[in-house]
């Protein structure tokens, strides 16, 4: 177990009927579970980047990160109720979405759902179905913009 939450970023998509794009999950967390694109924020990559990357990776489309959506964090326990992972869970929005939609190679599939379709199932991610229910009542606005300009690098530690 890490000491300290991990990052994870997603990518969220809109396609022009309004259904949402997830990603059937090949690795834990929540494997074989349909969920927002995404993963690991790496080392040295901003956010967008991170999602970015995450989204061609899963689905092998590109497209513009336009802001932060949603901020949210999954606590993953062990059997015996010890915590196995913290995540902080962050995603960003997708606008100019373009590419052939394919399942990446840490992605069983992936395709477009309705909000209340992804809601209904039982397949859809815990972390999925709590930002759709913001969405539909809402409660999800396109803010806090990421402006990698102030981002410097600090020689000492």
């Amino acid at each position: 177990m890490s000491a300290r939450p991990l990052v994870g970023v997603g990518a969220v998509v809109f396609n022009e009927k309004g259904e949402i794009l997830l990603v059937k999950r090949i690795y834990p967390p929540q494997e074989g579970k349909w969920a927002i694109p995404g993963g690991h924020l790496e080392l040295e990559e901003t956010i967008f980047d991170g999602a970015k990357r995450e989204l061609y990776e899963e689905t092998g489309l590109i497209g513009d990160a336009k802001c932060i959506v949603n901020v949210d964090e999954l606590i993953v326990l062990k059997e015996d109720k010890s915590v196995w992972r913290h995540y902080i869970l962050i995603d960003v929005l997708f606008e100019n979405v373009r590419g052939e939609l394919k399942a990446g190679s840490d992605a069983g599939d992936a395709k477009f759902f309705s909000p209340s379709e992804a809601i209904n199932s039982k397949e859809t991610s815990y972390s999925t179905i709590n930002f759709l229910k913001k969405y539909i009542n809402g409660d999800i606005i396109c803010g806090l913009p990421v402006l990698n300009k102030y981002i410097e690098k600090i020689d000492r530690i």
